[in-house]
């Protein structure tokens, strides 16, 4: 019963972060093909995370919005969306194991594993989870924000976004505490 955790969205200029939590069965048939969303092409990536989705014992995404990273910075709200996420479980973990080298505040006992993502198999599979998910917001934001192509860089700092942001100006959906953002307000 450990949860993995990580988190997707921490570094770009708009949208929220996106974390999951996810148990999973020690049966699941697929266990060791999960790896850190970033290095699983996407059509697999989208095949696992059905698989996750369908199998898993338990999974929770949860995120902090664009005003909440503005409010308490993007550390913070990192750790209060996979806080969150962990709370959202419908099963209460022995153990969390979190990516990174930070933990939020939790009630039961937790662990950072840096590089988490390549070495627990419940931490790749919040990963992939995390990842599908803001990635399809992105892509919803860039059917309601035309022109900066969300869809493409998924808020990154990217020319063309810079490009955009310099044209039109920042959107509800860019994080205004953001130096990049900033400068443009």
């Amino acid at each position: 019963m450990t949860a993995g955790v990580d988190e997707v969205g921490r570094g770009p200029l708009a949208g929220p972060v996106v974390t999951a939590a996810v148990i999973l069965s020690p049966d699941d048939p697929w266990l060791g093909r999960y790896r850190d969303s970033k290095k699983v092409a996407e059509a697999k990536r989208l095949r696992l995370y059905h698989h996750i989705r369908r199998n898993a014992l338990s999974c929770s995404v949860a995120m902090a919005s664009v005003e909440e990273i503005d409010r308490l910075n993007i550390l913070h709200a990192t750790m209060l969306a996979m806080r969150r996420a962990v709370e959202g479980l419908t099963l209460q973990p022995d153990k969390v194991m979190v990516d990174g080298n930070r933990l939020p505040d939790l009630a039961v006992p937790a662990e950072a594993v840096i590089g988490g993502d390549d070495k627990v198999q419940q931490i790749a599979a919040a990963s992939i989870v995390a990842k599908v998910v803001r990635d399809r917001m992105m892509a919803m934001l860039d059917v309601q924000f035309p022109g900066f192509g969300f869809a493409k860089h998924k808020g990154y700092g990217t020319k063309v976004h810079m490009d955009a942001l310099r044209e039109y100006g920042p959107t509800p959906v860019h994080r205004r505490s953001f130096a990049p953002v900033a400068k443009l307000l």
